[in-house]
């Protein structure tokens, strides 16, 4: 159940009340694709540094160890050995991913593992069948997400698919949450939003999902192409036709930038590869911007990545140690990257959250934007 606590102009701050325990949004959830966080980051680790949901991906952990093996070992949560919310994507974008190894039909796809090339089908209810295998906190229906750019008649065609496997979805679940053997009977279900950048097709389905009265609601299909402006436009044009009482999710967005525009616009979940990955390439976030960890200025740097950070890398370490591993390429560099920069992200939330309940969101947001396009000062 999702309650919406108080709004500063479209911004929203809620709280979504799961089997898993309540979590406050808006809030960025912590991408481990493979029920784990790349950069050897521990769910004790996550924990420390203030993680309210872990994002899991359906298509990986049916390819591997298998969705029917995680329930055996008692579901996701136990085999992770997590006890907050777990939301687990549909594997939509990573099977229309697989431009060249896949077939769209009506009920459903038939591709090849990247893996190991074995044959699959999966269709609405088979994504259902093995998210609740997995048994997580919120299960993300199958949409077919459509090429950037695409035409209006395929979009139309596209986004009339993703609706008839929505409806598919719903009772599908409903299905399974009444089943014995159902590690989690109350799995929620989130619908998404498609249409590319036709504003007129996102709004008239926004209006279409928003009448199955499902537990939240997502916009896919941006971040792949277009424009910064353009999806910030289509994000201000579409949200005001989805449930203002249910959760708002912006899947894979973005920059700490992308994620501060966004809830202005009224979104309020939000998860990326991009903290885990820039750490594991020596990037870190900071307040004054993007540091790159592998430039020769820091050698002999003894500060932490950022002065005044409560995150357990900036408590101990040095930028000219983490540097050093960078260098010699151990992986405790890594690690220490990707927990500050998780860190940062959901820190940076916490900010965000309380900004709207003083209604300083507005000011919050130009402060912080203004801090990000300094240089550091070194």
């Amino acid at each position: 159940m999702y309650r919406l606590i108080c709004k500063d102009g479209n911004a929203k701050r809620g709280e979504l009340i799961t089997v898993h325990g309540c979590v406050q949004t808006p809030l960025f959830m912590n991408v481990g694709t493979a029920a784990a966080i790349k950069g050897a980051v521990s769910t004790k680790d996550l924990q420390e540094i203030g993680t309210q949901v872990e994002l899991s991906n359906t298509y990986h952990l049916h390819v591997r160890p298998g969705d029917q093996v995680i329930k055996k070992l008692g579901g996701l949560h136990k085999f992770m050995v997590w006890d907050r919310p777990i939301l687990t994507d549909s594997g939509g974008f990573q099977v229309f991913s697989l431009a060249g190894l896949r077939k769209i039909k009506e009920e459903g796809v038939y591709f090849q593992s990247h893996v190991d090339g074995r044959k699959i089908f999966m269709g609405p209810e088979e994504s259902m069948q093995i998210q609740s295998n997995l048994a997580s906190t919120i299960a993300m229906a199958l949409d077919e997400c459509p090429p950037h750019p695409a035409t209006r008649e395929y979009m139309e065609n596209s986004v009339a698919r993703t609706s008839r496997w929505l409806v598919r979805c719903k009772k599908e679940m409903q299905r399974l949450n009444s089943l014995e053997d159902t590690i989690n009977p109350k799995q929620m279900l989130f619908g998404i939003n498609q249409g590319g950048t036709f504003a007129d097709i996102r709004i008239e389905h926004a209006k279409q999902i928003s009448d199955l009265d499902l537990d939240g609601y997502a916009l896919g299909g941006l971040a792949v192409g277009e424009t910064h402006e353009a999806m910030y436009e289509i994000i201000e044009k579409t949200v005001p036709y989805l449930p203002l009482e249910k959760p708002t999710y912006l899947m894979g967005v973005g920059t700490p930038e992308n994620i501060l525009e966004a809830v202005e616009r009224g979104v309020d979940f939000f998860d990326c590869v991009y903290p885990a990955r820039n750490g594991r390439h020596g990037h870190a976030y900071t307040n004054g911007g993007k540091m790159n960890l592998l430039n020769a200025k820091y050698e002999l740097d003894d500060r932490p990545i950022e002065e005044g950070c409560q995150c357990p890398v900036c408590q101990t370490y040095s930028r000219a140690y983490i540097r050093h591993l960078l260098k010699a390429k151990e992986m405790l560099g890594l690690r220490l990257l990707v927990t500050h920069n998780l860190y940062f992200y959901n820190k940076m939330m916490e900010e965000i959250r309380g900004a709207i309940e003083t209604k300083t969101y507005a000011l919050y947001k130009k402060k912080k934007l203004e801090g990000f396009r300094q240089h550091l000062e070194e």
